[in-house]
């Protein structure tokens, strides 16, 4: 469980840095972009060992109708981690759709992984982006939308969701956990 914690606390300081040690993150200059690059890549690593190797008690599971939701939930999380809302038509004035994707997506795992290293993984990153939109709200104010795209991006770019949630659907199954049910 520790090895889950330290992740989740390492991706939370790698994002965190420029913004809450400005001067600090500055002063590492063009360097600072590797040693951020690798700390990210370490927590994730820890977060993937950690969760694996995590044990903890269990409250909810898998059920056919949470499946499908949050099936529903990673195509509109894909959607918003993609270029289609900045691009698009429907959601070109949202200022974070890519933190609001990943926050949907640690909602939608939650959903379905109902024990304790879920909450710290999927509660920890979902709560991060949530936090990470308000630091980044407050560091930059004043903030001015894309131009208004084709609603053709939008389709476009759903329809790329779609796909890409049947790819990582079956990795995912490959893995050993069942993605669609």
């Amino acid at each position: 469980m520790l090895l889950l914690i330290l992740g989740v606390a390492l991706w939370w300081a790698a994002h965190l840095f420029k913004r809450v040690a400005p001067e600090r993150r500055a002063a590492m200059g063009d360097k600072g972009k590797g040693i951020i690059a690798a700390a990210l890549g370490v927590s994730i690593l820890l977060m993937i060992f950690g969760y694996r190797m995590a044990d903890g008690a269990f409250f909810w599971g898998r059920h056919p109708a949470t499946a499908g939701i949050n099936n529903l939930l990673m195509i509109a999380a894909l959607y918003f981690t993609s270029p289609g809302p900045s691009k698009g038509a429907l959601f070109y004035k949202m200022r974070h759709p890519m933190l609001t994707g990943f926050a949907i997506w640690a909602g939608a795992h939650l959903l379905v992984n109902g024990d304790i290293p879920s909450f710290i993984l999927f509660g920890g990153l979902g709560i991060w982006a949530i936090v990470e939109m308000q630091v980044i709200n407050r560091a930059e104010p004043n903030w001015t939308p894309p131009a208004k795209g084709p609603i053709k991006k939008d389709i476009i770019f759903v329809g790329a969701s779609v796909v890409l949630l049947v790819v990582i659907g079956y990795i995912h199954t490959w893995l050993g956990a069942a993605a669609f049910g």
